[in-house]
């Protein structure tokens, strides 16, 4: 465990620890119970915004209806670019709901003061400062793109294991591996890295000293999330056309 500050009484908002779990215990499962919450949390905030952003559709769109809207098309827009005009359209509910909820779930982690609310053991955090939870989204990112590739070309699919040469074959399986792997650590290492300096700014200087470096966070977390959902539809356009591609 790495507690990264010590005088958590004169800075309560700039206690971390990486390591500690607050356990909910479930028959012999373990489950982290703040990972829970935060995960509703964010959830509850998303599930809400689009209730109030359809309840009462106009034709001209204003408000939140509009700010909904103009995600939906930024969404499809981003998967039509990445897996291909003709097949984007039943994905766009996957990538867009891996966006959504890692955006929203990385700023809550700069917005929500969750270091007040005190728990039995550990603290409160963003979803995405778990590394459960991002390689949770990896994986189901990983069982996509094998869905998408083996739903359209059958089992044709692992036909590209052996492309262009079969000698190439332990490095297109090794590379199945690494894909989630280079997700879940690449948002994982962000969001924790941008926490951890916050929490030291906090700690070495005044309060509003680290503001730039918490909006150069937020602008980051932003990017993560763009960053993941879009490698994700990536993979899956991949998959479905069969052609190698390497990650940028």
């Amino acid at each position: 465990m790495l507690d990264v500050l010590n005088t958590v009484n004169a800075f309560p908002l700039a206690s971390l620890e990486v390591g500690q779990h607050w356990y909910w215990e479930i028959g012999n499962l373990r489950l982290h119970g703040q990972v829970f919450l935060t995960s509703w949390f964010v959830i509850a905030l998303l599930v809400i915004a689009s209730v109030l952003a359809t309840r009462n559709i106009q034709r001209i769109p204003s408000g939140l209806q509009n700010f909904m809207e103009y995600a939906l098309e930024f969404i499809r827009d981003l998967a039509k670019n990445q897996i291909g005009e003709k097949d984007y359209r039943p994905w766009v509910p996957f990538v867009g709901t891996l966006f959504l909820f890692i955006f929203v779930a990385n700023w809550s982690g700069a917005l929500v003061p969750w270091k007040l609310l005190e728990l039995p053991e550990s603290e409160l955090a963003a979803p995405t400062n778990d590394i459960n939870t991002t390689v949770a989204l990896a994986l189901l990112t990983s069982l996509a793109y094998f869905y998408a590739g083996i739903s359209k070309r059958g089992l044709g699919y692992f036909a590209r294991y052996i492309e262009p040469t079969p000698i190439l074959l332990p490095i297109n399986i090794l590379e199945d591996f690494t894909k989630p792997l280079s997700l879940s650590f690449r948002l994982f290492g962000n969001i924790l890295a941008d926490e951890l300096v916050v929490a030291v700014l906090v700690l070495l200087v005044p309060l509003f000293v680290p503001l730039p470096v918490m909006v150069l966070g937020l602008f980051t977390s932003a990017i993560q999330a763009l960053i993941f959902a879009t490698l994700a539809a990536a993979y899956i356009g991949e998959a479905m056309e069969g052609h190698g591609s390497e990650e940028h």
